[in-house]
Protein backbone atom coordinates (compact mmCIF):
# COMPACT_ATOMS: atom_id res chain seq x y z
CA UNK A 1 0.00 0.00 0.00
CA UNK A 2 2.65 2.76 0.82
CA UNK A 3 4.42 1.62 -1.96
CA UNK A 4 1.14 2.22 -3.65
CA UNK A 5 0.76 5.61 -2.65
CA UNK A 6 4.26 6.99 -3.38
CA UNK A 7 3.31 5.81 -6.81
CA UNK A 8 0.22 7.53 -6.84
CA UNK A 9 1.54 10.77 -5.67
CA UNK A 10 4.94 10.69 -8.06
CA UNK A 11 2.25 10.42 -10.47
CA UNK A 12 0.12 13.12 -9.86
CA UNK A 13 3.41 15.44 -9.76
CA UNK A 14 4.44 14.71 -12.58
CA UNK A 15 1.16 15.38 -14.37
CA UNK A 16 0.65 18.38 -12.72
CA UNK A 17 4.47 19.52 -13.30
CA UNK A 18 3.93 17.94 -17.05
CA UNK A 19 0.30 20.74 -17.63
CA UNK A 20 -1.97 18.41 -16.48
CA UNK A 21 -4.99 17.94 -19.14
CA UNK A 22 -2.96 19.73 -21.67
CA UNK A 23 0.15 17.30 -21.84
CA UNK A 24 0.58 15.04 -24.81
CA UNK A 25 -0.25 11.23 -23.31
CA UNK A 26 0.21 7.57 -24.67
CA UNK A 27 -1.07 4.80 -22.81
CA UNK A 28 0.97 1.87 -23.27
CA UNK A 29 -0.23 -1.89 -23.03
CA UNK A 30 2.47 -4.23 -21.94
CA UNK A 31 1.58 -7.45 -21.83
CA UNK A 32 4.49 -8.21 -19.41
CA UNK A 33 6.13 -5.78 -17.46
CA UNK A 34 10.19 -5.93 -16.30
CA UNK A 35 10.79 -4.44 -13.35
CA UNK A 36 14.86 -4.74 -12.77
CA UNK A 37 14.76 -3.37 -9.41
CA UNK A 38 13.20 -6.17 -8.00
CA UNK A 39 13.70 -8.93 -10.86
CA UNK A 40 9.75 -9.14 -11.37
CA UNK A 41 7.87 -9.69 -13.90
CA UNK A 42 4.30 -7.67 -14.13
CA UNK A 43 1.67 -8.91 -16.19
CA UNK A 44 -0.80 -6.74 -18.00
CA UNK A 45 0.32 -3.47 -17.34
CA UNK A 46 -0.99 0.07 -18.31
CA UNK A 47 2.10 2.27 -18.53
CA UNK A 48 0.85 6.17 -18.74
CA UNK A 49 3.67 8.70 -20.81
CA UNK A 50 3.08 12.23 -20.35
CA UNK A 51 4.96 14.40 -22.54
CA UNK A 52 8.04 11.63 -22.28
CA UNK A 53 7.81 10.63 -18.71
CA UNK A 54 6.30 8.02 -17.31
CA UNK A 55 3.16 8.90 -15.28
CA UNK A 56 1.79 5.85 -14.07
CA UNK A 57 2.14 2.20 -13.73
CA UNK A 58 -1.04 0.45 -13.27
CA UNK A 59 -2.82 -3.06 -14.00
CA UNK A 60 -4.44 -2.55 -17.31
CA UNK A 61 -7.66 -0.98 -17.84
CA UNK A 62 -9.18 0.75 -21.01
CA UNK A 63 -8.06 4.30 -21.15
CA UNK A 64 -10.79 7.03 -22.15
CA UNK A 65 -11.95 6.38 -25.87
CA UNK A 66 -10.19 8.35 -28.03
CA UNK A 67 -6.50 8.28 -26.18
CA UNK A 68 -3.24 7.27 -28.38
CA UNK A 69 -2.68 3.11 -27.26
CA UNK A 70 0.40 1.74 -28.21
CA UNK A 71 -0.28 -1.94 -28.25
CA UNK A 72 2.51 -3.69 -27.14
CA UNK A 73 0.39 -6.81 -25.19
CA UNK A 74 1.70 -9.31 -27.05
CA UNK A 75 5.34 -8.61 -26.07
CA UNK A 76 7.61 -8.17 -22.71
CA UNK A 77 8.64 -4.73 -21.79
CA UNK A 78 11.75 -3.96 -20.58
CA UNK A 79 13.23 -0.50 -19.48
CA UNK A 80 15.50 1.19 -22.36
CA UNK A 81 18.96 -0.85 -22.26
CA UNK A 82 22.08 0.89 -21.60
CA UNK A 83 25.59 0.35 -23.30
CA UNK A 84 27.95 1.54 -21.02
CA UNK A 85 31.44 1.03 -23.47
CA UNK A 86 30.31 1.97 -26.92
CA UNK A 87 32.43 4.13 -29.75
CA UNK A 88 29.26 5.62 -31.41
CA UNK A 89 31.30 8.81 -32.30
CA UNK A 90 34.07 6.74 -34.43
CA UNK A 91 31.35 5.60 -36.93
CA UNK A 92 33.33 3.41 -39.28
CA UNK A 93 34.48 1.04 -36.73
CA UNK A 94 36.91 -1.37 -36.30
CA UNK A 95 39.03 -2.69 -39.44
CA UNK A 96 42.46 -3.98 -40.41
CA UNK A 97 44.16 -0.72 -40.56
CA UNK A 98 45.92 0.59 -37.18
CA UNK A 99 45.58 3.83 -38.87
CA UNK A 100 41.99 4.09 -40.16
CA UNK A 101 40.56 7.23 -38.00
CA UNK A 102 43.59 9.53 -39.85
CA UNK A 103 41.78 8.34 -43.33
CA UNK A 104 38.61 9.95 -43.24
CA UNK A 105 37.44 13.48 -42.36
CA UNK A 106 35.81 15.58 -39.72
CA UNK A 107 32.42 15.65 -41.73
CA UNK A 108 32.34 11.86 -42.88
CA UNK A 109 33.44 10.36 -39.29
CA UNK A 110 30.24 12.86 -38.11
CA UNK A 111 28.24 11.14 -40.73
CA UNK A 112 29.02 8.20 -40.19
CA UNK A 113 28.56 8.21 -36.16
CA UNK A 114 24.78 9.58 -36.94
CA UNK A 115 24.64 6.46 -38.77
CA UNK A 116 25.99 4.61 -35.97
CA UNK A 117 23.39 6.33 -33.54
CA UNK A 118 20.33 5.64 -35.36
CA UNK A 119 21.37 1.73 -35.41
CA UNK A 120 21.87 1.73 -31.65
CA UNK A 121 18.65 3.32 -30.80
CA UNK A 122 16.69 1.02 -32.86
CA UNK A 123 18.83 -2.14 -31.36
CA UNK A 124 17.33 -1.51 -28.40
CA UNK A 125 19.72 0.95 -26.72
CA UNK A 126 18.38 4.22 -25.41
CA UNK A 127 21.15 5.39 -23.76
CA UNK A 128 25.08 4.90 -24.07
CA UNK A 129 28.50 6.14 -22.55
CA UNK A 130 30.72 6.82 -25.25
CA UNK A 131 34.41 6.16 -23.90
CA UNK A 132 36.02 8.01 -26.43
CA UNK A 133 36.55 9.40 -29.89
CA UNK A 134 39.83 9.10 -31.63
CA UNK A 135 38.88 12.55 -33.15
CA UNK A 136 38.72 14.85 -29.97
CA UNK A 137 35.09 16.32 -29.17
CA UNK A 138 32.90 14.42 -32.10
CA UNK A 139 31.09 12.84 -29.45
CA UNK A 140 29.94 15.63 -27.73
CA UNK A 141 28.84 17.71 -31.11
CA UNK A 142 26.93 14.39 -31.94
CA UNK A 143 25.22 14.19 -28.44
CA UNK A 144 24.17 17.31 -28.88
CA UNK A 145 22.74 17.35 -32.38
CA UNK A 146 20.85 13.87 -30.38
CA UNK A 147 19.60 16.09 -27.68
CA UNK A 148 18.12 19.02 -30.12
CA UNK A 149 16.39 16.44 -32.07
CA UNK A 150 18.47 16.35 -35.13
CA UNK A 151 19.61 12.86 -35.34
CA UNK A 152 18.26 10.59 -34.46
CA UNK A 153 19.74 8.27 -31.99
CA UNK A 154 20.41 7.27 -28.37
CA UNK A 155 21.08 9.50 -25.18
CA UNK A 156 24.39 9.80 -25.09
CA UNK A 157 27.09 10.56 -22.09
CA UNK A 158 30.54 11.20 -23.38
CA UNK A 159 33.97 11.63 -22.81
CA UNK A 160 35.39 13.78 -25.40
CA UNK A 161 39.19 12.43 -25.70
CA UNK A 162 41.22 9.81 -24.15
CA UNK A 163 43.79 11.06 -21.44
CA UNK A 164 46.56 8.76 -22.61
CA UNK A 165 50.41 8.66 -22.76
CA UNK A 166 51.92 9.65 -26.67
CA UNK A 167 52.18 6.64 -28.10
CA UNK A 168 49.77 5.16 -26.09
CA UNK A 169 46.78 3.01 -25.60
CA UNK A 170 44.74 5.92 -26.70
CA UNK A 171 46.37 7.07 -29.94
CA UNK A 172 46.43 6.15 -32.83
CA UNK A 173 48.91 4.05 -33.37
CA UNK A 174 50.75 1.24 -36.59
CA UNK A 175 50.67 5.00 -39.22
CA UNK A 176 53.10 4.92 -41.86
CA UNK A 177 56.35 6.31 -40.44
CA UNK A 178 56.26 10.04 -40.97
CA UNK A 179 52.47 10.66 -40.47
CA UNK A 180 51.89 13.58 -38.77
CA UNK A 181 48.71 13.45 -36.50
CA UNK A 182 46.86 15.70 -36.01
CA UNK A 183 46.17 18.05 -32.66
CA UNK A 184 42.75 17.37 -32.88
CA UNK A 185 43.51 13.32 -32.29
CA UNK A 186 45.88 14.18 -29.37
CA UNK A 187 43.79 16.69 -27.07
CA UNK A 188 44.27 14.35 -23.77
CA UNK A 189 47.92 13.58 -24.31
CA UNK A 190 49.93 13.86 -21.09
CA UNK A 191 53.23 13.75 -19.98
CA UNK A 192 53.06 14.74 -16.13
CA UNK A 193 50.11 15.01 -13.29
CA UNK A 194 50.13 19.01 -14.11
CA UNK A 195 49.41 18.28 -17.68
CA UNK A 196 46.77 15.43 -16.68
CA UNK A 197 44.96 18.33 -14.91
CA UNK A 198 44.97 20.74 -17.75
CA UNK A 199 43.88 18.04 -20.04
CA UNK A 200 40.82 17.24 -17.61
CA UNK A 201 39.91 20.99 -17.73
CA UNK A 202 39.71 21.57 -21.51
CA UNK A 203 38.01 18.48 -21.91
CA UNK A 204 35.18 18.88 -19.34
CA UNK A 205 35.03 22.67 -20.32
CA UNK A 206 34.75 22.18 -23.71
CA UNK A 207 31.76 19.47 -23.65
CA UNK A 208 32.85 15.74 -21.92
CA UNK A 209 30.45 14.73 -19.55
CA UNK A 210 33.64 12.62 -17.97
CA UNK A 211 36.99 11.74 -18.49
CA UNK A 212 38.11 8.60 -19.73
CA UNK A 213 41.96 7.30 -18.37
CA UNK A 214 43.83 4.64 -20.17
CA UNK A 215 45.99 3.81 -17.58
CA UNK A 216 47.59 0.18 -19.15
CA UNK A 217 48.01 -0.56 -22.68
CA UNK A 218 45.64 -1.69 -25.16
CA UNK A 219 44.58 -4.86 -27.28
CA UNK A 220 43.77 -3.18 -30.71
CA UNK A 221 46.81 -0.90 -30.70
CA UNK A 222 49.85 -1.27 -32.09
CA UNK A 223 53.11 -1.07 -29.19
CA UNK A 224 50.57 -1.40 -26.64
CA UNK A 225 50.65 -3.78 -24.19
CA UNK A 226 47.23 -5.03 -22.09
CA UNK A 227 49.19 -5.81 -18.74
CA UNK A 228 51.65 -2.61 -18.77
CA UNK A 229 50.91 0.44 -16.82
CA UNK A 230 50.96 3.26 -19.13
CA UNK A 231 49.45 6.28 -16.99
CA UNK A 232 51.60 6.78 -14.08
CA UNK A 233 49.43 6.37 -10.43
CA UNK A 234 50.25 10.27 -9.81
CA UNK A 235 49.03 11.22 -12.99
CA UNK A 236 45.43 9.04 -13.22
CA UNK A 237 45.29 10.55 -8.76
CA UNK A 238 45.85 13.99 -10.56
CA UNK A 239 43.52 13.47 -13.37
CA UNK A 240 40.46 12.14 -10.96
CA UNK A 241 41.09 14.52 -7.95
CA UNK A 242 40.87 17.78 -11.29
CA UNK A 243 38.02 15.87 -12.46
CA UNK A 244 36.12 15.66 -9.09
CA UNK A 245 36.75 19.38 -8.22
CA UNK A 246 34.96 20.22 -11.19
CA UNK A 247 32.01 18.03 -10.51
CA UNK A 248 32.86 14.99 -12.76
CA UNK A 249 34.88 11.68 -12.45
CA UNK A 250 37.15 9.45 -14.10
CA UNK A 251 36.32 5.96 -15.46
CA UNK A 252 39.27 3.98 -16.46
CA UNK A 253 40.35 1.78 -19.60
CA UNK A 254 42.43 -1.03 -17.26
CA UNK A 255 43.49 -4.49 -18.50
CA UNK A 256 46.70 -5.10 -16.17
CA UNK A 257 45.89 -5.87 -12.72
CA UNK A 258 48.48 -3.28 -11.57
CA UNK A 259 46.34 -0.57 -13.94
CA UNK A 260 42.81 -2.02 -12.33
CA UNK A 261 44.06 -1.34 -8.99
CA UNK A 262 46.00 1.69 -9.35
CA UNK A 263 43.23 3.15 -11.31
CA UNK A 264 40.86 2.23 -8.01
CA UNK A 265 43.17 3.63 -5.75
CA UNK A 266 42.90 6.87 -7.96
CA UNK A 267 39.39 7.38 -7.87
CA UNK A 268 38.22 5.67 -10.94
CA UNK A 269 34.27 5.20 -10.78
CA UNK A 270 34.32 2.23 -13.27
CA UNK A 271 36.98 0.11 -14.55
CA UNK A 272 36.83 -0.45 -18.56
CA UNK A 273 37.73 -4.12 -19.55
CA UNK A 274 39.75 -5.23 -16.37
CA UNK A 275 41.02 -8.40 -18.52
CA UNK A 276 43.28 -9.23 -16.13
CA UNK A 277 42.15 -8.59 -12.44
CA UNK A 278 43.43 -10.36 -9.92
CA UNK A 279 41.76 -11.48 -7.06
CA UNK A 280 42.84 -8.32 -4.93
CA UNK A 281 41.63 -6.31 -7.68
CA UNK A 282 38.13 -7.35 -7.38
CA UNK A 283 38.07 -7.34 -3.48
CA UNK A 284 39.07 -4.17 -4.00
CA UNK A 285 36.74 -3.04 -6.47
CA UNK A 286 33.72 -4.60 -3.98
CA UNK A 287 35.29 -2.98 -1.10
CA UNK A 288 35.25 0.60 -2.91
CA UNK A 289 31.84 0.35 -4.31
CA UNK A 290 33.35 0.33 -7.99
CA UNK A 291 31.67 -0.72 -10.54
CA UNK A 292 33.26 -3.22 -13.44
CA UNK A 293 32.45 -3.06 -16.88
CA UNK A 294 33.24 -6.24 -18.97
CA UNK A 295 33.17 -6.50 -22.32
CA UNK A 296 33.29 -10.52 -22.65
CA UNK A 297 31.51 -10.50 -26.20
CA UNK A 298 34.28 -8.89 -27.82
CA UNK A 299 36.85 -11.69 -27.87
CA UNK A 300 35.01 -13.98 -30.05
CA UNK A 301 34.11 -11.51 -32.63
CA UNK A 302 37.60 -10.08 -32.97
CA UNK A 303 39.39 -13.79 -33.38
CA UNK A 304 36.84 -15.04 -35.81
CA UNK A 305 36.55 -11.31 -37.78
CA UNK A 306 39.75 -10.38 -36.87
CA UNK A 307 41.12 -13.68 -38.22
CA UNK A 308 39.77 -13.45 -41.41
CA UNK A 309 40.14 -9.93 -42.47
CA UNK A 310 43.46 -9.91 -41.61
CA UNK A 311 43.58 -7.75 -38.62
CA UNK A 312 47.27 -7.36 -37.47
CA UNK A 313 49.08 -10.08 -36.04
CA UNK A 314 49.30 -8.04 -33.02
CA UNK A 315 46.01 -7.42 -31.90
CA UNK A 316 44.82 -11.03 -32.17
CA UNK A 317 48.01 -12.40 -30.43
CA UNK A 318 46.65 -9.89 -27.16
CA UNK A 319 43.11 -11.01 -27.88
CA UNK A 320 43.88 -14.64 -27.67
CA UNK A 321 45.87 -13.99 -24.10
CA UNK A 322 43.05 -11.61 -22.21
CA UNK A 323 39.83 -13.55 -23.38
CA UNK A 324 39.88 -16.48 -21.41
CA UNK A 325 41.76 -14.64 -18.63
CA UNK A 326 39.17 -12.23 -18.41
CA UNK A 327 35.60 -14.20 -18.45
CA UNK A 328 37.26 -15.97 -15.44
CA UNK A 329 37.88 -12.86 -13.77
CA UNK A 330 33.83 -11.53 -14.82
CA UNK A 331 33.09 -15.37 -13.21
CA UNK A 332 34.83 -13.92 -10.26
CA UNK A 333 33.41 -10.58 -9.83
CA UNK A 334 29.97 -11.82 -10.20
CA UNK A 335 30.91 -14.47 -7.73
CA UNK A 336 32.17 -12.28 -5.18
CA UNK A 337 29.17 -9.93 -5.33
CA UNK A 338 31.31 -7.05 -7.33
CA UNK A 339 29.13 -4.48 -9.07
CA UNK A 340 28.69 -4.94 -12.85
CA UNK A 341 27.57 -3.14 -15.61
CA UNK A 342 27.00 -3.62 -18.96
CA UNK A 343 29.67 -2.45 -21.69
CA UNK A 344 30.71 -4.22 -25.11
CA UNK A 345 32.88 -1.97 -26.98
CA UNK A 346 30.69 -1.28 -29.98
CA UNK A 347 32.29 -0.22 -32.84
CA UNK A 348 34.92 -3.28 -32.21
CA UNK A 349 32.16 -4.97 -33.69
CA UNK A 350 29.54 -3.63 -36.35
CA UNK A 351 27.28 -1.51 -34.10
CA UNK A 352 23.61 -2.76 -33.41
CA UNK A 353 24.99 -6.31 -32.16
CA UNK A 354 25.78 -5.34 -28.45
CA UNK A 355 22.92 -7.45 -27.05
CA UNK A 356 24.64 -10.37 -28.09
CA UNK A 357 26.93 -9.70 -24.78
CA UNK A 358 23.71 -11.15 -22.94
CA UNK A 359 24.38 -14.52 -23.73
CA UNK A 360 27.86 -14.45 -22.55
CA UNK A 361 27.26 -13.09 -19.07
CA UNK A 362 24.66 -15.32 -18.33
CA UNK A 363 27.06 -18.44 -19.75
CA UNK A 364 29.76 -16.68 -17.01
CA UNK A 365 28.04 -16.86 -13.82
CA UNK A 366 24.82 -14.34 -14.44
CA UNK A 367 21.42 -14.65 -14.03
CA UNK A 368 19.42 -13.59 -16.77
CA UNK A 369 18.10 -10.94 -14.36
CA UNK A 370 21.37 -9.67 -13.05
CA UNK A 371 22.21 -9.43 -16.48
CA UNK A 372 19.27 -6.93 -17.24
CA UNK A 373 19.79 -5.25 -14.31
CA UNK A 374 23.95 -4.77 -15.33
CA UNK A 375 22.45 -2.75 -18.55
CA UNK A 376 19.55 -0.96 -16.43
CA UNK A 377 19.39 0.01 -13.02
CA UNK A 378 23.35 -1.11 -12.46
CA UNK A 379 24.76 1.21 -15.58
CA UNK A 380 21.87 3.83 -14.45
CA UNK A 381 23.55 4.52 -11.71
CA UNK A 382 27.05 4.47 -12.89
CA UNK A 383 26.29 6.95 -15.03
CA UNK A 384 24.57 9.12 -11.96
CA UNK A 385 21.13 9.04 -13.89
CA UNK A 386 19.18 6.77 -11.50
CA UNK A 387 16.43 8.98 -11.52
CA UNK A 388 16.23 9.35 -14.81
CA UNK A 389 16.73 5.84 -17.00
CA UNK A 390 17.14 2.08 -16.06
CA UNK A 391 13.09 1.63 -14.71
CA UNK A 392 9.55 1.89 -16.33
CA UNK A 393 8.20 4.12 -13.28
CA UNK A 394 6.78 7.28 -12.60
CA UNK A 395 9.07 10.14 -13.31
CA UNK A 396 11.30 8.79 -15.54
CA UNK A 397 11.75 8.98 -18.68
CA UNK A 398 9.69 6.64 -20.85
CA UNK A 399 12.64 4.64 -22.28
CA UNK A 400 11.42 0.76 -23.31
CA UNK A 401 12.01 -1.81 -25.57
CA UNK A 402 9.57 -4.73 -26.68
CA UNK A 403 10.49 -8.52 -27.24
CA UNK A 404 8.93 -11.29 -27.92
CA UNK A 405 8.41 -14.04 -25.36
CA UNK A 406 10.52 -14.12 -21.77
CA UNK A 407 14.18 -12.78 -21.92
CA UNK A 408 13.96 -13.38 -18.14
CA UNK A 409 14.01 -17.55 -19.35
CA UNK A 410 15.83 -16.51 -22.71
CA UNK A 411 18.13 -13.64 -22.41
CA UNK A 412 18.99 -14.34 -26.37
CA UNK A 413 15.47 -12.51 -27.35
CA UNK A 414 17.11 -8.99 -26.07
CA UNK A 415 18.93 -9.31 -29.83
CA UNK A 416 15.78 -9.12 -31.35
CA UNK A 417 13.89 -6.41 -29.97
CA UNK A 418 10.26 -5.67 -31.77
CA UNK A 419 9.81 -1.88 -30.56
CA UNK A 420 11.63 0.71 -29.26
CA UNK A 421 10.68 3.85 -27.09
CA UNK A 422 13.00 6.64 -26.23
CA UNK A 423 11.47 9.55 -24.20
CA UNK A 424 7.98 8.77 -25.40
CA UNK A 425 8.71 8.47 -28.97
CA UNK A 426 8.40 5.07 -30.72
CA UNK A 427 11.58 5.03 -33.14
CA UNK A 428 11.18 1.39 -34.00
CA UNK A 429 10.11 -0.98 -35.81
Amino acid sequence: MRGGVRSAVAATLWLLAAGGANAATLYVHAGRLVDPVRGEVLADRRVTVVDGRVAAVEPWSAPPAGEEVLDWSAFTVLPGLIDMHTHVADGFGQSNDPAEPLKHSEAATILKGAEAARTMLRAGFTTVRDVGAFRGLTDAALRDAIAAGEVDGPRMVVAGAYITIPGGGGAVTGAPKGTVVPEAFRLGETRSPQEARDRVRYLLSHGADFIKLIATGAVLAVGSEPGALELTPEEMQAACDEAKAMGSYCIAHAHGAAGVKAAIRAGARTIEHASLIDDEGIALAKARGVWLDMDIYDGDWIEEIGTKEGWPAEYLRKNRETTDVQREGFRKAVAAGAKLTFGTDAGVYPYGLGARQFRYMVRYGMTPAQAIRAATTEAASALRLEREVGQVAPGFSADMVAVKGDPLADVTLLEHVAGVMKAGRVVAP
